[in-house]
């Protein structure tokens, strides 16, 4: 998924001689790799979401306890976001994405070795603030090559991220009831400490991403029309920083809770409910894939809406279902329909108010992982899981009228 986003000043360089308009016509090395640790993080997340039923038994833990440490990861990621934007800015992006991919690759094989909820906590806080600080300088470092290309390529990285999520679910489905939860994360964290090894040198060899210099011909702003653009540029980015909340939201909520609702309410077996994320994760990479072509040609606004939609059908599909098959359907539904509406908001965030405004609506973003994980725990214990999973349901839909309320308040702002 993406977070805070920090951007390094670089010097401006020339047009490459292969394009005239001065974008790279084809995938550079650097993009590769970015996209391989975008891939491996998506992995190493749904390795570990596969497993949260095993460790949940391993822990004995209710509903709400589980609730209460998943947020946990959240809380990780988010006491680490400042800090690690900081370090972007003083070391460069792509060394803090080769030595948080490393630290989180390190992390994910520990929630397997606790056995209470409090260890099992303290152990998601560190899990969760080598996830967030990735994500911060991969997503630090994506920012560059976005704005080098000069088109809206940003899901097409998170389309990595969806891809290793799928993988991981994929090869975790396959080894549950084979391996114990303690290998199946061991061999992940070392298949992701290898990946790191590779695309990490080739990262870190590659020429920087330089953004285009600003147009000469670009009229000076007067002072007391600039004020008035910052005043509303702020309240579009709250906006979108609300529309990746309620979409982070229902991901987060997803990625902690979809097993969990497919064995305890469907009563599928542990590979089935391990293929009920992966149907998401496959749903979200194709989403995520397809996502520029869409935007160019639907619009980024036509985009967020239908998928807000999309995905509010498809999670009260799914979180009432009575049936394996019907519940899958659901989660496919909500990953196509989740799958842009987060980077697209995030890039228009960017495009409204620069580095500050990617900065804001990405931390009001991972607010909603942040909330997801609790609030869905203490509701399945107030009321049951399959109710609390409508509140996705019900975030997914404000989510695409969030996007429609940024494109009438873009439009009707006076000259």
């Amino acid at each position: 998924m993406p977070l805070l986003n920090k951007t390094e000043a670089r010097p401006a360089r020339p047009s490459s001689p292969t394009s005239p308009s001065g974008r790279r016509s084809s995938w550079s090395a650097a993009r590769l790799a970015l996209t391989t640790f975008f891939t491996v993080d998506g992995f190493l997340f749904a390795a570990w979401v596969v497993r949260i039923p095993d460790v949940r038994a391993q822990v004995a833990a209710s509903h709400s306890a589980l609730g209460l440490a998943l947020l946990c990861i959240s809380a990780g990621a988010v006491a680490t976001m400042a800090l690690v934007g900081r370090l972007c800015l003083r070391y460069g992006s792509r060394r803090v994405t080769v030595a948080s991919v490393a630290v989180f690759s390190l992390a994910v094989a520990l929630p397997a070795h606790t056995h209470s909820v409090l260890a099992l906590g303290a152990v998601l806080l560190l899990f969760g603030a080598g996830y967030g600080a990735a994500n911060v300088a991969m997503n630090s470092a994506a920012v560059d090559l976005v704005a080098e290309l000069r088109r809206p390529v940003m899901p097409s990285f998170h389309a990595g991220y969806s891809l290793g999520g799928l993988l991981g679910a994929a090869v975790g489905g396959l080894l549950a009831g084979r391996i114990s939860a303690s290998w199946a994360l061991a061999a992940s964290g070392a298949l992701g400490l290898a990946v790191v090894a590779l695309a990490g040198t080739a990262l870190l060899r590659a020429p920087a991403a330089a953004r285009p210099a600003p147009r000469e011909s670009a009229a000076p702003i007067p002072a007391s029309a600039a004020a008035r653009l910052s005043g509303h540029a702020r309240l579009l980015v709250v906006l979108l920083g609300l529309t990746a909340l309620c979409t982070a939201y229902g991901e987060g909520a997803l990625a902690d809770w979809a097993t969990l609702h497919l064995t305890d309410d469907v009563h599928a077996g542990t590979a089935t409910a391990a293929a009920g994320y992966a149907a998401f994760a496959f749903a979200m990479t194709a989403g995520r894939l397809s996502g520029t072509w869409l935007s160019e040609r639907l619009g980024q606004t036509r985009v967020m809406l239908l998928g807000g939609l999309t995905a509010c059908a498809g999670m009260a599909t799914a979180a009432l279902a009575p049936s394996v098959p019907p519940a899958l359907a659901g989660f496919v539904l909500v990953g196509l329909g989740l799958a842009n509406v987060f980077p697209l908001a995030i890039a228009q965030a960017g495009a409204t108010a620069g580095p500050q405004g990617v900065a804001t609506a990405s931390t009001l973003g991972y607010a909603g992982m942040l909330i997801g994980p609790p609030v869905i725990g203490f509701l399945a214990d107030a009321l049951s899981l399959p109710a609390a999973l409508l509140t996705v349901a019900a975030s997914s839909a404000l989510a695409g009228l969030l996007a429609l309320a940024v494109r009438r308040h873009r439009t009707g702002r006076p000259a």
